[in-house]
């Protein structure tokens, strides 16, 4: 099942999205790491690819960013195909498209975080005023101007990241990259990162997100990919994920008196779309409003008093569950 589109983006931008890939495949000795992926961003989109451990991620953004070749398939950025036997200017130009966020710090430890983006902007091409002028831009968006002249090595796992993401956007990429660039860092610098992301999409760069917390997929990105096994298993926004996979959420209940018969009579009525722990209920809707009323008529005849009722919405997480059985952790 996959779920294509977005209804945030004009038709125009899918004519030529800034990224399409078509039946990528990728095998490490007899481990298949891409089985056919097909996935395409639009110009200005930001997307988020989420998969368990192992599922093919990094392999993907590897792929997708021209950092690895795949075994078959095709990537085009910008309309232009990544090529295994190009000359090296081609494909150059094309990633000069690119801006790519690795898992892994890329950072001299005993440069200051000025002469990181310096020495990195001058892979790109970039010299004299406009880089210092784009570097001092940087340092200021990710809060670290005040630490600028410091070397790395004095800086805290957060700080890195947010200097190894503006090392990737010095050259204003059209597509930006970002493998997991919040794991295990301080609350503070991932405010900073979620900033940084959100201003960089509202300028018109499309993203690339990959991420272990369902709560940035949500917050940072307009459709979510969920990748299993190399396969791209489902697409869209979180509502279509919802809908496609027949996630209602739930009605949660906190009750008080609730004895043995009175459960048994409860779950009688409702079968396995009720469960309970302890004194709190949960119920599975079939018609919200219908259910609530039924749920609460046949406590009052059982004479259950309800404390409180909540109407919860079907997270991420249910959603990914239920479309690969595994934990995103697993």
């Amino acid at each position: 099942m996959l779920v294509r589109g977005c209804p945030h983006l004009p038709l125009r931008a899918y004519i030529c999205p800034v990224l399409h890939a078509t039946e990528l495949r990728k095998a490490y000795d007899r481990v298949l790491a891409l089985d056919g992926l097909s996935l395409h961003i639009a110009k200005g989109e930001s997307y988020a690819l989420l998969g368990p451990n192992g599922a093919g991620k990094s392999t993907a953004i590897h792929t997708l960013s021209g950092l690895l070749m795949p075994d078959s398939g095709e990537v085009r950025i910008d309309g232009q195909v990544l090529r295994r036997k190009a000359a090296a200017a081609d494909n150059r130009a094309i990633k000069m498209k690119l801006g790519v966020v690795p898992q892994e710090i890329a950072l001299y430890e005993d440069l200051s975080a000025r002469q990181n983006l310096h020495f990195w902007g001058s892979l790109y091409g970039l010299g004299g005023q406009q880089l210092r002028n784009r570097s001092a831009h940087l340092l200021e968006r990710t809060g670290l101007a005040d630490r600028a002249d410091e070397p790395i090595e004095h800086f805290s796992g957060g700080m890195k990241r947010r200097v190894n993401i503006a090392t990737a956007v010095l050259h204003e990429p059209q597509l930006l990259f970002l493998d997991e660039p919040t794991v295990g860092i301080d609350p503070q610098s991932r405010h900073h990162i979620h900033e940084l992301i959100r201003e960089l999409h509202a300028e018109g760069m499309s993203i690339l997100y990959t991420t272990h917390y369902m709560e940035e997929a949500e917050k940072l990105c307009q459709r979510i990919g969920i990748l299993d096994r190399g396969q791209l298993v489902a697409e869209g926004s979180l509502a279509e994920l919802r809908r496609h996979v027949d996630q209602r959420g739930s009605i949660r209940v906190e009750t008080r008196g609730l004895d043995g018969q009175a459960l048994q009579a409860l779950l009688s009525a409702f079968g396995e779309r009720l469960s309970h722990d302890g004194n709190t209920l949960r119920l599975v809707p079939e018609t919200v409003h219908q259910d609530i009323a039924e749920l609460v008529r046949h406590c009052g005849d059982l004479g259950v008093e309800l404390e409180r009722l909540d109407i919860q919405e079907a997270d991420l997480e249910a959603v990914f569950l239920e479309l690969t059985g595994r934990a995103l952790r697993d």
